[in-house]
């Protein structure tokens, strides 16, 4: 199967992960007024219950509905016997609260990371034994690891993709540091002609510009900022806004800044270097010094599963070379799975510029993980509660763009 950028470009979004399963084909996994976290993990697979209800972003699913040649719902089905059945959400927030909902029985979520932490912290998640899902050791070593919490893994890694600096070669020299976005100086020369990703996670990018701008702030991690940390990003991200053109959700809304001359520099994926770079436009990608930023979205059980069989088969499923190459393709992200580039599934050039398999820039990427007010740490400051969480993210993101 190969589809067209145009394709792609009009369906994508940001795709979900980080994760959580539950659960036993058993007795445990009935009871709506079962608490939240209380399922045991799966010990054993017993055969499907015929129904799976999943909860995702947009273009996280696809069953031929966009384009007749992109479904891996169908087959499964075909398959195992399972009918998937999912909730589309229009933001992470929203994908929050509806598997917070104690009404609600969703067997699992495709979650971000925005979305991941906080339904482990909360309870509304189930670790998931591994060694039921076939496959799995083949999946990215350092994306495992992202789903570990207290010796346990809360999902199975679906995609990842990180955050570049996009720039147009024509009228920006190529930008080597954070600060082409965010040192007022710098945003001034293409005032009116940067976008910016509209995701409160994109507060970690100002973050790793202030770690080298100003030490006395003592960053480390840039998804872990105490208030004064967080403050002084906000004062950045202020500084910043009348100079931005446009603060894109949708992928597909960045190619177009670009395409059509509106952005000349700004926040970008592989996904946009790659479907431009293939039209023939000249707009490249850059690592910022500071480092690259990244995420992963991966698939979770939620605390309520109501059928655990069918769940595991879909993690299996989705796992698999074949569906992995679907999905990267048709969305424009990384698998998490890099045999989904071996033999003639995915093109080399797409691999390549993803990074598929490239283990040494995975080990470099900074993922985000959800902001909380505990800050880790080591020693005397491990699990301080000195930090903000994403509530307070969410505060000044809104308040910094877009009053």
């Amino acid at each position: 199967m190969r589809l067209t950028a145009t394709a792609r470009a009009r369906t994508t979004t940001a795709l979900v992960v980080t994760a959580v399963l539950a659960a036993a084909g058993l007795g445990a996994c009935s009871g709506d007024d079962r608490p939240a976290g209380t399922v045991k993990v799966a010990s054993t697979l017993g055969p499907g219950e015929g129904t799976l209800n999943l909860v995702t972003l947009p273009g996280a699913i696809e069953s031929g509905g966009s384009d007749p040649r992109v479904d891996w719902v169908t087959p499964f089905q075909e398959r195992t016997g399972c009918k998937v059945g999912w909730k589309v959400v229009k933001t992470p927030r929203e994908m929050t609260n509806l598997m917070r909902d104690r009404d609600r029985r969703y067997d699992g979520v495709a979650a971000p990371p925005e979305v991941a932490g906080q339904l482990i912290a909360d309870g509304q998640a189930t670790p998931v034994n591994t060694g039921l899902v076939d496959g799995y050791k083949k999946l990215e070593p350092r994306l495992r690891a992202l789903l570990r919490h207290d010796g346990k893994y809360y999902g199975v890694p679906y995609v990842w993709g990180s955050n570049l600096l996009m720039y147009d070669t024509r009228a920006v020299q190529p930008p080597a540091s954070w600060a082409a976005l965010f040192d007022p100086a710098q945003a001034r020369r293409y005032s009116g002609r940067i976008i910016m990703r509209d995701s409160p996670l994109s507060i970690a990018e100002a973050a790793l510009y202030l770690k080298g701008e100003d030490r006395k702030l003592k960053i480390t991690d840039p998804y872990a900022l105490t208030p004064r940390q967080l403050a002084a990003v906000a004062r950045v991200l202020t500084a910043q806004r009348p100079h931005v053109k446009r603060y894109w959700e949708l992928p597909a809304d960045a190619v177009s800044a670009f395409a059509g001359g509106e952005a000349v520099l700004g926040q970008g994926w592989p996904y946009q270097v790659d479907v431009l770079s293939r039209a023939s436009k000249p707009v490249q990608g850059a690592a910022p010094s500071e480092g690259v930023t990244g995420w992963m979205d991966a698939w979770m059980i939620g605390a309520r599963v109501q059928h655990p069989n069918c769940m595991y088969q879909w993690l299996q499923w989705t796992a698999s070379p074949d569906v992995q190459q679907q999905v990267a393709e048709w969305t424009g992200v990384a698998p998490a799975n890099p045999q989904a580039c071996s033999g003639d599934r995915l093109r080399s050039a797409f691999c390549n510029a993803y990074h598929v398999g490239d283990r040494a820039y995975l080990e470099k990427v900074i993922f985000a993980h959800t902001p909380a007010r505990k800050c880790g740490g080591t020693g005397r400051d491990a699990g301080k509660d000195d930090c903000t969480d994403y509530a307070e993210w969410m505060k000044v993101w809104i308040e910094s763009t877009k009053q």
